[in-house]
């Protein structure tokens, strides 16, 4: 699908756990035809894992529910939009926070929102409780910058 220039790809699916694999290899695959450098592409497999397992732990409480992701490539800039319809968030500021976790009996190192800021260029976070959550994520492709200027 092109929109405006833009190339643009579309996934929903189950809000499943062995299903953020598939969204990871999905999105860093369409994002390959950039050529991105094997850290750029780390980094973006990263957050979207941590975005999908954010929206089916939290979001949906391991219930069934979907997950859509969107994501954009227009030159070097990539955005990737993750969203569900789950619980939603009540504080956005306080979930930002290094080490916070609402599920501490799980474990969770309480760090998603903290790595997909230091990973990504700009991070969006809109969330209502009772209706869901979107992330959404930015990515400057350095790679890119420089293959585009020569």
């Amino acid at each position: 699908m092109k929109e405006s220039g833009k190339n643009v790809m579309e996934l929903k699916f189950s809000s499943r756990s062995e299903n953020e694999a598939f969204a990871r290899v999905a999105v860093a695959s369409f994002v390959s035809q950039l050529d991105p450098t094997v850290e750029e592409l780390t980094d973006i497999k990263t957050v979207v894992s941590e975005a999908v397992t954010n929206a089916v732990i939290h979001g949906y409480e391991e219930r069934d529910g979907i997950i859509c992701i969107r994501t954009e490539i227009d030159g070097e800039r990539v955005s990737i939009t993750i969203s569900d319809q789950g619980v939603g968030i009540s504080d956005v500021n306080l979930a930002r926070q290094p080490l916070y976790t609402s599920k501490p009996e799980l474990e969770r190192s309480g760090m998603g929102f903290t790595i997909m800021e230091n990973f990504m260029d700009e991070v969006i976070i809109h969330s209502k409780p009772g209706h869901g959550t979107t992330v959404h994520m930015v990515k400057y492709l350095k790679s890119r910058q420089k293959s585009l200027a020569n």
